[in-house]
């Protein structure tokens, strides 16, 4: 038990150790969980020092103070509100609130689960059970549970991360995920582009305007919510800037003069190529991803939009143009990230590939 004491200086007039009224130092003596304390405080008040025995009481620790731990769903959201304060990317948040929010808190309240400590390494497995995800995005969220947890861990409410314990699920390399369109492909896209009859609302023709799309994704490389974003203040002469929204980094982008008249014949009183600019991107990016879907319908090509950018990449590095000038023009941080999607397409590996089985076989 501790008990506290107010050691009076010579130049007080009062005597009492359990005056509380006076502004001597207090110290604190007794015993806490087998360990013995008499020690100085370095407080005057003594309500002060009351609410500093107390919480040591409540941790049964001397010199710690348990934090208030907030069940599940206030955990959530902190995590949110510190991820607000951090500035996050609205889709990183989205992503998050879709696991957290979605899915995490009706599946706790379906379980009877209210306090962090009861979410166990067993108790995570259950719940991973319950995703419908292909292995890539189960290994997506999974880092995002790992980060709310670690979270909760770093704030003090939990002792560790019970999801670092989950084994993320097997994926395959992501070189077998890279597709291509083919040569003839392109001709049939751009082909299907024609079949567009439809004027939008500025009174333009949509299928020139799906094509000037097209042509941009093909020889941009940029990813479909960049190019959404792409501002008419962008192109300089035949080479289009822009900072990625994924990476952040500066992207210079030559473009050939097909698709550089193109884009220069775009009219639409906007600031934007392919936005007007009112709304939300990702909204403008559903409506680019509904319209390129027909045009892969009309053409009869099995196909999505980040293709256009693995066909970028592969025509470059198919060429002979270093990975590391690759990785720069797609805005990627570090060419490992491009060598480890492409690297099946770079020649002078495959060379030198073969030629060491050659050696070999000597």
């Amino acid at each position: 038990m501790l008990r506290l004491l107010r050691r009076h200086l010579k130049t007080c007039k009062f005597s009492s150790s359990r005056y509380r009224r006076c502004s001597c130092p207090i110290h604190v003596y007794g015993t806490l969980g087998g360990e013995k304390i008499r020690k100085a405080l370095d407080l005057t008040s003594w309500e002060a020092a009351t609410e500093l025995m107390n919480a040591w009481t409540a941790s049964g620790q001397i010199g710690v103070v348990r934090t208030e731990v907030p069940d599940v769903k206030g955990a959530v959201e902190k995590f949110f509100e510190g991820a607000e304060a951090r500035k996050l990317r609205t889709s990183t948040v989205s992503k998050q609130k879709n696991l957290l929010q979605k899915r995490l808190l009706p599946w706790c309240d379906s379980r009877g689960i209210r306090q962090l400590r009861q979410l166990d390494v067993d108790a995570l497995r259950q719940f991973r059970a319950t995703w419908p995800d292909a292995p890539i995005s189960a290994h997506k969220n999974l880092e995002r549970l790992r980060a709310f947890l670690r979270f909760c861990q770093q704030a003090g409410w939990i002792a560790a991360n019970p999801a670092q314990a989950i084994k993320p699920p097997k994926l395959e390399h992501p070189a077998e995920k890279v597709k291509v369109f083919t040569a003839d492909d392109i001709r049939k896209i751009l082909k299907a582009c024609d079949k567009y009859p439809e004027r939008n609302s500025f009174g333009h023709d949509n299928a020139e305007r799906v094509r000037t799309f097209v042509l941009t994704l093909r020889y941009s490389g940029l990813r479909i919510g960049d190019c959404v974003g792409l501002k008419k203040e962008h192109l300089d002469g035949d080479r289009l800037f822009l900072r990625t929204q994924k990476s952040g980094v500066p992207v210079f982008v030559p473009l050939p003069e097909e698709a550089v008249e193109s884009l220069k014949a775009i009219r639409n009183g906007s600031e934007y190529f392919f936005w007007t600019g009112n709304g939300l991107r990702k909204s403008a990016v559903a409506d680019w991803q509904r319209s390129l879907r027909r045009v892969f319908e009309k053409a009869d090509v099995n196909g999505n939009p980040h293709m256009f950018r693995h066909t970028f990449a592969t025509d470059l590095l198919t060429r002979g143009v270093p990975i590391e000038d690759v990785a720069i023009l797609l805005g990627h941080s570090s060419p490992v990230i491009t060598a480890k999607y492409y690297s099946h397409f770079v020649k002078a590996r495959r060379d030198r590939l073969e030629e060491r089985v050659r050696e070999l076989w000597a």
